[in-house]
């Protein structure tokens, strides 16, 4: 497939070559080995000077079509798919940072991205500052001589704040370091980090790529053949693969991307305007919205809003339990970009482990709830919301 292809047609095709025996789908080469025609040619895919396939912990066909369509949809050199998010995210981690080095990251990062480095990166001499990266004076002064990696989640969660990735890229090149992006709230149909100057872009494609919520992966995409080479030995000799069938479904879910999620998108600028709008609703954080701090540059950085929505409660955290324990509709469950919507209360769930101290410092509050929009229809959401509402 071409990757000159429209956005679209990468999305049902991008990685796919045509298989010997013509099947429409890419096969499940579900192997934990492969086989060589000869000595010789063993010798060469050791050796590297051969692209066949040895092991799959080493490459796996099937899961080489999802990296290469990944890597196509953002404009990248190379995909790297791994077994999760986290093992996208501990990938990068490993890969760039050492004893003495030093990150910069996104104070509302997801919580168990800054976990990693708080609780085991810190063990081998890895220190960690952690800003609202959204203002960029604060990123500038938190860059040390010794800091190795920036790195930015934008959409941040769960505060849907917003980072200018451009001048981010502009700050982290001019101190010679690396700038990668937390790209999972988007996907790279509503932005694509690595054109605004990112390094390296990743994943959760247990969100939004798959889009289904029946599997768990993740995948890493390098602008340059020096770090996609880099990363993928450190994925190789610490193992977090991802599993031939893994892939096969995450490629079937990918080929849905912009149906699902422009779907989703739409429902959720509605609902982030009805949820403005009532009286109970104490304040919405989602950028299609005007009142959103950072709306104009979304509209600039992004092709749309996205299906993430921010919001609190004039009741705080005992009105927020009354809701999400009313609602009928929305699944009470982490995770997002799904088909269906999920509730959920960050504060008490996925940043659960993240100090008291350091939530308030992000802007985690206790009022906080995430609301992950699904494609079902809108007026039944609607409807769902304001039953909940009406309870508090």
């Amino acid at each position: 497939m071409n990757r000159k292809s429209r956005f679209d047609t990468l999305l049902v095709h991008g990685g796919q070559k045509q298989d010997p025996l013509m099947a429409v789908n890419p096969p499940i080469y579900q192997t934990s080995t492969f086989s060589f025609r000869n000595a010789q040619e063993g010798a060469d895919c050791f050796a590297g000077e051969s692209d066949g396939y040895i092991y799959s912990r080493l490459g796996n066909p099937t899961v080489r079509v999802l990296e290469d369509a990944v890597a196509a949809l953002e404009g990248g050199f190379g995909g790297i798919a791994v077994a999760s998010g986290m093992a996208a995210v501990t990938t990068v981690y490993m890969s760039f940072l050492g004893r003495g080095g030093h990150v910069v990251s996104t104070d509302a990062v997801y919580g168990a991205s800054r976990g990693v480095l708080e609780k085991h990166f810190s063990r081998f001499g890895v220190e960690s500052t952690f800003v609202d990266t959204s203002r960029l004076e604060l990123v500038e002064a938190a860059i040390r001589p010794e800091t190795k990696l920036l790195y930015v989640e934008t959409p941040a969660n769960p505060t849907i704040s917003i980072t200018d990735i451009a001048a981010c890229a502009e700050i982290a090149h001019r101190h010679g370091i690396r700038l990668v992006v937390d790209n999972t709230f988007c996907s790279p149909l509503l932005q694509r980090p690595l054109e605004l100057g990112a390094d390296v872009v990743l994943h959760s494609i247990t969100k939004f790529i798959n889009g289904h919520a029946d599997v768990v992966g993740g995948v890493i995409v390098a602008k340059t053949e020096a770090d996609h080479s880099l990363m993928y030995g450190v994925m190789t000799s610490m193992g977090p693969c991802m599993d031939p069938h893994q892939a096969f479904l995450v490629t079937r879910g990918l080929k849905t991307l912009s149906v699902r999620l422009l779907r989703a998108q739409e429902n959720a600028q509605k609902i982030a305007e009805y949820l403005e709008g009532h009286p109970k609703v104490a304040w919405v954080r989602y950028p299609g919205l005007e009142s959103h701090p950072q709306h104009e540059l979304a509209a600039r950085q992004q092709k749309g809003p996205g299906a993430m929505i921010s919001f609190g409660l004039k009741g705080g955290l005992e009105a927020g339990r009354i809701l999400m324990d009313s609602v009928g509709l929305a699944a009470l469950a982490v995770s997002l970009g799904g088909v269906e919507t999920l509730i959920q209360h960050p504060a008490s769930m996925t940043h659960a482990k993240v100090s008291a101290e350091a939530k308030l410092k992000a802007g985690i509050t206790d009022d906080l709830v995430r609301y992950s929009v699904g494609i079902e229809d809108l007026d039944d959401l609607i409807a769902d919301l304001d039953q909940a509402l009406a309870r508090i």
